[in-house]
């Protein structure tokens, strides 16, 4: 009896291990909800958020629909006045195809905690 072995199908699962092998799992930490505290300017054309400890940039989604509704509230004759919020929210990267493309990372709120005319002393001011 003659057994012989073909080398492409060999070839194409030994691909495979490693090909399992070598990915990465997803952090799910990168995605998880956290609270954060900065400025945040919104108008007809931008929706940007300033964390006030790291100064990193990002681009809002108000999936809350709090967040813009309370900042039209304080009624401002001009828009783009900066306020200071904190908000539970997750951070992901910014699509490539949209206005948010501009920045790195979109900002998506979750709840809304704290928004003030007031900018609190400190890495705010």
């Amino acid at each position: 009896m003659n057994i012989s072995i073909k080398p492409l199908p060999l070839l194409i699962l030994l691909a495979m291990i490693v090909v399992a092998c070598n990915t990465k799992p997803v952090s799910v930490e990168k995605h998880a909800k956290r609270v954060i505290k900065g400025l945040y300017t919104y108008g007809p054309e931008m929706k940007s958020f300033t964390d006030c400890e790291e100064g990193n940039e990002y681009w809002v989604a108000d999936s809350a629909k709090t967040l813009e509704l309370a900042y039209s509230n304080f009624n401002f004759e001009k828009p783009y006045e900066p306020v200071y919020i904190e908000v539970e929210c997750n951070v992901i990267k910014s699509d490539s195809l949209m206005v948010s493309a501009d920045f790195d990372s979109t900002m998506v709120v979750t709840k809304l905690l704290k928004i003030s005319k007031e900018i609190p002393d400190g890495p705010c001011n």
